[in-house]
């Protein structure tokens, strides 16, 4: 991808973020799409997280997928971002031990 086209490609996901925070507060500011919306993302949500750790025995991005429905349920609450933001750190020293296991492995062979 070329300069230009992350330039773009970053403009396009400010916009979406402008729209959707701009989105959220006409919905936060009617009391009863809000608690329709909230409970939309607390429905969808939740079952991605159960569908994630139905999937955790399987081959697959199981532990992915529940990690995705946390950081969606974070979105609308508070409790759900702070678990979101322990998970998402434990996955990235995690991954960051398996990357430097197999930089050792390789340094050996």
């Amino acid at each position: 991808m070329d300069a230009g086209a992350r330039r773009t490609a970053g403009n396009v996901a400010a916009g979406a973020r402008r729209v959707a925070g701009g989105a959220r507060e006409r919905i936060r500011s009617v009391p009863a799409a809000d608690r329709v919306y909230r409970t939309g993302v607390g429905v969808v949500g939740g079952g991605t997280v159960l569908l994630g750790l139905a999937l955790i025995p399987l081959p697959g991005p199981g532990s992915l997928i529940a990690l995705g429905g946390v950081a969606l349920l974070g979105t609308e609450f508070e409790p759900a971002r702070r678990v979101s933001v322990k998970a998402n750190a434990a996955a990235r020293r995690a991954a960051a031990a398996v990357k430097d296991r197999r930089s050792r492995r390789r340094e050996q062979a």
